[in-house]
């Protein structure tokens, strides 16, 4: 890829997260080998979250905020997640639909099936998915933040409010609603706004070293010191996070070799199929041959198919839907931004409404509130 704002680095970085994720349910599938894992797959979804919130700051913060912009936002978050997110769910509830099957982490009835689509359900891997569009429907009000901090300090104000007070009640993960992985997001966010004002720093070989060191302590703590180790989810975690995130996207020497690599770049392009299908791809695979292949060599086909099969989705299901949606709204918007009404969206929309507070606090508003224009009169409130 050579677009400029492409960091290869975290496309690697997001691929190994979606392998661990994948790692810690082979026990799920595979209950003989799970006494022999360290499942890392709460941190690996945290690490996606911050992901999620430095990208989305890094691509949109410094352009204008307009409701184009917005618009084209929100419809290509929507457009790269809802249609193959939807595929995973029907093929979810046509699996445990199945007699005799007993699928391991089913969808069960109409109204539970109802609820995924909604994007209110929380079965296996589905429970990070609400999380992630709400923080979309949230991005335009922090993306006002990151692109003018000086002017809206309060809403900045807000946000921290908004961690301080998630750290001291400790709100529980993982759970479908963002408030309680508010910190990911934002601080994610926080290192993708810094990290253009970081673009004449050339790191070490060095850092990259402790790069991955930071790396694997993050991974790795809970197993290692697992009486030190606190819960989780959690400000310290979030913290954690971001600060290698936001030092891989610098793609220091080393840690860039590693992370930058072909391979590990196609695992981070199939991620989201990948984290979508293994278990239904693993769990079909393990009922079909786990009586021919033993378990140990059923593992490595399983995850070597969940690859194949993902990489299949990618390439027909994510991939286009996600060209066809966008390539639809495209061809539409001018309906929604070329109408009479003022186009100038969020941030002229506040503006606006700060102006007006300015002239009542200096008393202007008695002298202009009716201003007459060719024979009409309008109000200047």
């Amino acid at each position: 890829m050579n677009r400029p704002d492409y960091i290869p680095s975290l496309d690697g970085l997001r691929g190994i997260a979606a392998l661990l994720v994948v790692q810690a349910h082979i026990g799920l599938i595979f209950p003989n080998t799970a006494q022999h894992l360290m499942t890392m797959g709460s941190e690996a979804v945290g690490l996606f979250f911050v992901l999620s919130g430095f990208l989305m700051a890094h691509l949109y913060g410094s352009r204008p905020v307009t409701r184009e912009n917005v618009l084209d936002f929100l419809v290509s978050r929507f457009a790269r997640i809802y249609p193959v997110y939807l595929a995973a769910v029907l093929l979810v509830a046509m699996l445990s639909g199945m007699q005799g099957l007993n699928f391991v982490q089913p969808i069960i009835g109409g109204t539970d099936f109802l609820r995924h689509v909604l994007l209110l359900g929380s079965s296996g891997v589905f429970w990070s998915i609400p999380p992630e569009i709400q923080f979309y429907l949230l991005f335009p009000i922090l993306w006002l933040c990151l692109a003018h901090p000086h002017r809206y300090g309060g809403l900045i104000a807000g946000f921290a409010v908004a961690v301080v007070v998630d750290g001291l009640l400790e709100l529980p993960g993982p759970g479908i609603m963002l408030v309680s992985k508010l910190p990911y997001f934002l601080f994610g966010a926080l290192a993708g706004r810094m990290n253009s004002s970081w673009q004449g720093w050339a790191p070490s070989g060095l850092t990259g070293f402790f790069t991955l060191l930071l790396l694997a302590v993050f991974f790795a703590y809970r197993h290692v010191l697992p009486s030190f180790s606190p819960a989780f989810w959690g400000l310290q975690s979030a913290a954690a996070a971001a600060v290698i995130v936001a030092l891989v996207a610098r793609q220091p020497p080393v840690a860039a070799h590693l992370l930058a690599a072909a391979p590990v770049r196609f695992l981070g392009t199939i991620s989201f199929s990948l984290y979508l299908f293994h278990v239904p791809i693993m769990f079909l695979v393990h009922r079909t041959f786990e009586s021919w292949i033993p378990e140990s060599v059923l593992i490595a086909v399983a995850l070597a198919v969940a690859m194949g099969g993902a990489w299949f989705l990618h390439e027909t299901i994510e991939v286009p839907s996600r060209r066809l949606l966008v390539a639809w709204w495209q061809h539409h918007r001018w309906r929604l931004v070329s109408r009479d009404t003022p186009a100038s969206g969020i941030e002229r929309a506040i503006l606006d409404l700060q102006a007006a507070e300015k002239r009542l606090l200096n008393g202007a508003a008695s002298a202009t509130a009716v201003i007459p224009c060719n024979g009409d009169e309008k109000l200047r409130a």
